[in-house]
């Protein structure tokens, strides 16, 4: 199981351009919510291995994809597939409704 940390640099190659599906996890260090998500996004990652890409975008140091998302809480989930927005959830949120999600 990886969990891609994406920066503006790494989002083309690695989020839009992935032929699949991609869950974005948006937090941020200091938001207690997304330490709270965390452990379950990476339960999704384990569960998903293989089948969903499961990244990570600090909203603090990559302020330009945030607001390209209209990420205005954190922690924000979006789902993709072959680049296109498929899903979006703010909050936190338990795996059964991430997994679901991701259908």
């Amino acid at each position: 199981m990886k969990i891609f940390d994406i920066t503006g640099d790494s989002f083309t190659s690695e989020v839009e351009n992935y032929k699949g599906t991609v869950l974005i996890d948006f937090f941020a260090d200091w938001c207690t919510p997304c330490k709270m998500l965390s452990p379950i996004i990476e339960d999704v990652a384990w569960k998903t291995a293989g089948s969903v890409k499961v990244c990570k975008i600090n909203v603090e140091s990559e302020k330009e994809l945030a607001e390209r998302f209209g990420v205005m809480s954190i922690p924000t989930l979006v789902v993709m597939k072959n680049g296109k927005v498929r899903n979006k959830s703010i909050g936190v949120t338990g795996k059964k409704a991430i997994m679901d999600m991701l259908e």
